[in-house]
């Protein structure tokens, strides 16, 4: 009797914890769709800013900087500011900071006014990466699932980066860029609402993370995780600056608001679809060649793309989003076996820190050059750049396998 009692509480207990994780993950991934969804709008509200403000490519490149630039300084502190007011309250505040950013924006008159908005919406998604990646890793066991939740995870904000610009694209076909803008801005505030029903309380979190496994570590390689993030950050200013000039590019070719928006999608479909392909490529084949794989077949892309007609384009931009966007999924997998004894966490803050800044800072200087010597130079020169990660991944490799 008091065997089925206590076997009668485990199934319990067990039951509980699956809870808390199922809730745990489908607020994590709920908020890496929303958040990444509305920082990549940003690519599809950009030609349309240069018009209405009549601003140059740099200006171009600072307004989208701006957002990144922030997300990335801050997300050290978000992780410090959670310690003490709790993770939580942390996620949702950012939420719906990012929210009542786009209903700023949405009212914009000004130049000033648009870019203290995006500051504001950078600094509430510097909250997204580091506090729902780890909420995803208390919640589950380090042995068992966290990797294939990381997996659903990472594939949830690409669907959003496919669907909110998308359906903006839409939008602005029959409303104002003002109106899109404003009802993308009600989205983020729905979606602070949901995280806030949706993630465990605390002591549930507490109890879920006390089963856990003890986390495996890796090399410790301080020569081989600077070679990884500098390779990230390499990657990560390609991806944005291409990002960046791709509506001006599609624009110069015949595209429309609706076109560049279609695009988009197609662009950010292929590189959903890439994060999966390349975490199990890289599972089969090793991280250095999926690498090699993945950068060369970007860097040639990108070479088509300014070369080919729209349609052409078009039709590449899935297998150029599949490239663009597998080599971050690979590079994230390594960084656990690059970290010291006790500093995973350091480390993939690090590695997050060093990309989105990269990212941030690429639109500005390459901005500039677009200005100086015209959107196809910037490009050409971009998948130029992206040939120094071949090298680094090799020392990468190397570092791992020592």
């Amino acid at each position: 009797m008091a065997d089925l009692k206590a076997l009668s509480i485990s199934g319990d207990s067990d039951n509980a914890d699956t809870a808390v994780r199922r809730r745990s993950l489908i607020a994590a991934c709920s908020a890496h769709a929303v958040h990444d969804g509305l920082t990549d709008l940003i690519y599809v509200l950009l030609p349309i800013w240069q018009a209405q403000f009549s601003i140059s490519y740099a200006l171009v490149g600072l307004l989208r900087g701006s957002y990144s630039g922030m997300m990335a300084g801050f997300q050290l502190l978000a992780s410090r500011m959670a310690k003490r007011w709790g993770r939580e309250r942390m996620l949702v505040g950012g939420t719906a900071l990012a929210g009542v950013a786009y209903l700023i924006a949405g009212q914009a008159g000004g130049l000033t006014v648009l870019l203290v908005a995006l500051l504001l919406g950078g600094l509430g998604a510097s909250t997204q990466h580091p506090l729902a990646s780890s909420l995803i890793t208390d919640t589950y066991e380090v042995g068992g699932g966290v990797k294939e939740a990381l997996a659903q995870y990472n594939f949830a904000g690409d669907i959003g980066k496919t669907l909110i610009p998308g359906m903006v694209g839409l939008l602005l076909v029959v409303v104002s860029w003002q109106a899109s803008v404003t009802l993308m801005g009600l989205l983020g505030l729905a979606a602070a609402g949901l995280l806030w029903w949706l993630i465990p309380a605390r002591e549930e979190q507490a109890s879920s993370k006390g089963k856990a496994a003890k986390a495996i570590t890796g090399t410790g390689s301080a020569t081989g995780l600077r070679a990884l993030l500098l390779t990230g950050t390499l990657d990560s200013a390609v991806r944005m600056g291409f990002l960046t000039f791709l509506p001006f590019l599609l624009k110069s070719k015949g595209a429309g608001t609706a076109g560049i928006g279609l695009a988009l999608s197609l662009l950010f479909v292929g590189g959903a679809f890439g994060k999966l392909l390349c975490g199990y490529l890289g599972a089969r084949i090793g991280m250095m060649k999926t690498v090699w794989i993945t950068e060369s077949a970007t860097s040639l892309s990108i070479l088509l793309a300014v070369w080919l007609p729209l349609a052409g384009m078009m039709a590449m931009l899935p297998l150029l989003g599949l490239a663009l966007n597998g080599t971050s999924s690979v590079l994230y997998g390594v960084v656990p076996e690059l970290a010291s004894a006790g500093k995973r966490e350091q480390a993939f803050a690090l590695f997050y820190t060093c990309t989105i800044g990269g990212g941030a800072l690429s639109p500005v200087l390459f901005g500039r050059l677009g200005d100086v010597a015209g959107v196809s130079t910037a490009l050409i020169t971009l998948a130029a750049i992206l040939l120094f990660t071949l090298p680094l991944s090799w020392l990468v490799q190397k570092e791992v396998s020592s």
